[in-house]
């Protein structure tokens, strides 16, 4: 099942939806213009022993295929040792769903629901969250008794994963099977209460399984974010390399799960995937692991490399991701232009601008005492007000601040915000509340 033109000719006898294509070997430049015509265009053009997005290109006319068959067998020659190309349809604007699936050597195998993986860049995945909000019962069924029937076909024991791509109709064709435990299984654990790394072993012990199909229920919502040690402003997450300088994860928060396998001091070197870390979150529906993850993100602190948590927040707040209006084009669709950064509305400017200035005051006063007592006994009174410029961006804003007992009242293109600011030494997080809204600042 690792290799694409062997699994998808037994996904085809065991009765699975697959994408029309070329089944056999491609030889040549021109073998490969010709299977793409007789296809139709578009295709893409693929490594039989690739993944992870590698040895992959979309062709759109015959120039194109031969390109891509080139640079897709080089690719796969120095990946994977294997330099052999498959040819299938391409599905314009397609959702990337898979179902988890679970078989023992006893002849009983199980799908645990299905991950949404549609959120890509580079043919790789960024942000999963189970169950997915474009399947009903009826597809998520028929997908499900698909990947069964394919795992028995093959006489599959442990956890694996069938992928399919999914069009706007609910028409579901075979991508490819992944026989090993996935990135993104803590979101399957999550909604069905199976630790799957417990099951893999007591398969591989010889155990039959424990649960029945009309066992495994979809319970609660659960969105994971791949964390990256990558630039998200260059081609959407270009690798970063360094030392971890400074590294806290969000889990003082409610339903976080971080999967990692770094802490502070390590480094994130060229030879391995510049993944940091998995990010997940849990809620009884999708609003609330939105919600836990929008707050997880805004607490976890990284320093040393260049990290991709930017971009997964707009992403997750975006009101095409929040309304599940999705697919594996998302990224280009949205950033046509690549990824420029959180573009901030009047308010948000006003909050940033307040909060600086507070900042910047509360260091001047907290600058003038030692030890809790003042440097200079014979130093003038403490002042109360100040008159500040604070620039960001391009631009440069006056900002008025008063002190008032504990808090501040700033004011900013004329509005008086109210920021009250608890600065902790130990941490590299600052609780600042703005009118009443708390918020949180590394």
């Amino acid at each position: 099942m690792g290799d694409k033109i062997e699994s998808k000719l037994l996904a085809k006898n065991a009765k699975v939806n697959t994408i029309p294509g070329f089944d056999g070997v491609v030889k040549d430049a021109d073998e490969a213009v010709r299977i793409a015509r007789e296809i139709g265009y578009p295709v893409m053009i693929k490594a039989s022993a690739g993944g992870g997005g590698k040895g992959m290109r979309i062709a759109w006319d015959d120039e194109e295929t031969r390109e891509g068959f080139r640079f897709s067998s080089q690719e796969a020659a120095s990946s994977f040792g294997d330099d052999r190309l498959l040819i299938e349809k391409f599905i314009d604007n397609p959702r990337h769903i898979e179902i988890q699936v679970l078989a023992d050597k006893h002849g009983n195998a199980l799908w645990l629901n299905e991950r949404e993986c549609s959120i890509q860049r580079r043919n790789q995945k960024v942000v999963e969250e189970a169950p997915s909000t474009f399947l009903d019962p009826e597809t998520r069924r028929a997908m499900g008794e698909q990947a069964v029937a394919l795992a028995k076909a093959v006489k599959y024991s442990s956890a694996g994963t069938v992928e399919f791509l999914v069009d706007s109709s609910k028409n579901f064709y075979f991508l490819e099977m992944n026989t090993r435990l996935q990135v993104e299984h803590p979101v399957t654990e999550c909604i069905t209460g199976l630790d799957l790394v417990q099951e893999m072993i007591r398969v591989a012990k010889g155990y039959p399984l424990r649960h029945k199909q009309a066992d495994i229920p979809i319970n609660g919502w659960a969105v994971e974010c791949r964390v990256y040690a990558e630039d998200p402003y260059k081609s959407f997450g270009l690798p970063s390399i360094g030392k971890l300088s400074q590294y806290q994860e969000p889990l003082h928060l409610p339903s976080v799960r971080v999967d990692s396998g770094i802490q502070q001091g390590s480094d994130i070197s060229i030879y391995y995937d510049p993944m940091i870390s998995k990010l997940i979150t849990y809620g009884s529906n999708r609003a609330e692991a939105l919600k836990r993850m929008e707050e997880a993100l805004d607490n976890y602190v990284i320093r040393g490399v260049a990290h991709n948590i930017s971009l997964l927040r707009e992403v997750i707040i975006h009101p095409r991701f929040v309304q599940g209006d999705i697919s594996t084009k998302f990224l280009p669709e949205v950033y046509p232009d690549g990824f420029k950064g959180h573009r901030l509305t009047d308010l948000e400017r006003r909050e940033l601008l307040a909060t600086a200035a507070s900042l910047y005051v509360t260091e001047q006063l907290r600058s003038q005492r030692f030890l809790g007592t003042q440097r200079i006994p014979i130093a003038k009174s403490k002042r109360s007000s100040w008159e500040l410029s604070v620039r960001l961006g391009d631009g440069v804003y006056p900002v008025a601040v008063s002190k008032e007992s504990s808090s501040f009242s700033v004011e900013v293109d004329g509005m008086k915000l109210n920021v009250t600011s608890e600065w902790n030494l130990a941490s590299p997080l600052l609780s600042v509340t703005i009118d009443g809204t708390q918020r949180t600042i590394q």
